[in-house]
């Protein structure tokens, strides 16, 4: 984690060579620095322009909800490179309920505004390539569970499928945004609420049917607990297999992803 690609000051367009750059720890794959408190600039290892272009093109029809604003594109290093607005702000650890109903209320409205919407990125959460990816690790365990999944995944619209309590940001218990769009794609508005759930819904490894309930009542959707656990563990089987691929810690989704198992084992029997 942390910066990839280093850049100094003197690389910047001249209108943003007055503010302090400042390197942060929040980039996986790519590099993110701060400019000052009034700017993210983000740099992208591996983005085509199409790819910026949708980002963009998303956070436009998103604008009247809680995002960045895309203020700038250029290049670094022939790099694609966004200069977004800053949310200001903290992410959270340990999500109070009222902001998880916040964040289901959010979801609710980017998928009302997202809804049989089109992208031309590549629809990474659809079965037959976490299949693929389950392969390629060689982890028969994730294999197993994946086998063992029940749901027939839909395309709904664009969803952003990654929004782990790091991807937004609270001030005084209120939302002040989500962000992390880069890799929004089609997919399923069902498995988009799990993911929330990954983070927001759980105590250590396991799942807190009271957080879980406000959450699917703050999205306004009636759905069996069982039936949608599926799509959770669904979600638990596809971070669990990205991360091991990429060699980052997946023993905490895993631990949940078991715990799923294990809760519904004690209540069904073998």
């Amino acid at each position: 984690m942390g910066i990839k690609t280093k850049i100094s000051k003197k690389q910047l367009p001249k209108e943003y060579q007055k503010y302090n750059l400042i390197e942060t720890v929040d980039g996986i794959s790519d590099s993110v620095y701060l400019l000052d408190n009034i700017y993210v600039l983000k740099l992208f290892e591996h983005q085509t322009k199409q790819q910026i272009l949708n980002e963009q093109n998303l956070l436009n029809k998103l604008k009247n909800l809680k995002v960045p604003k895309v203020i700038d594109i250029f290049t670094i290093d022939n790099k694609q490179t966004i200069i977004y607005t800053q949310i200001l702000g903290n992410s959270i650890k340990q999500p109070k309920l009222e902001e998880i109903k916040q964040i289901g209320i959010f979801l609710k409205q980017q998928h009302n505004l997202t809804k049989n919407e089109k992208s031309s990125n590549i629809k990474l959460f659809e079965t037959k390539r976490v299949e693929e990816l389950i392969i390629l690790s060689k982890n028969e365990k994730l294999l197993k569970y994946f086998l063992g999944i029940s749901i027939e995944l839909k395309n709904d619209g664009i969803i952003h499928g990654d929004i782990f309590t790091d991807n937004v940001k609270f001030k005084d218990d209120k939302l002040m945004g989500v962000y992390d769009y880069n890799e929004a794609c089609e997919g399923d508005f069902l498995f988009d609420l799990a993911v929330v759930s990954l983070s927001w819904c759980f105590d250590n490894k396991n799942l807190n049917n009271e957080k879980l309930m406000i959450l699917l009542d703050a999205y306004n959707i009636q759905i069996d607990k069982i039936a949608f656990v599926e799509y959770i563990k669904y979600a638990l089987i596809y971070y669990a297999t990205t991360r091991y691929i990429n060699s980052y810690n997946n023993d905490k989704l895993v631990s949940k992803l078991e715990s799923l198992y294990k809760c519904e084992k004690d209540s069904y029997g073998d």
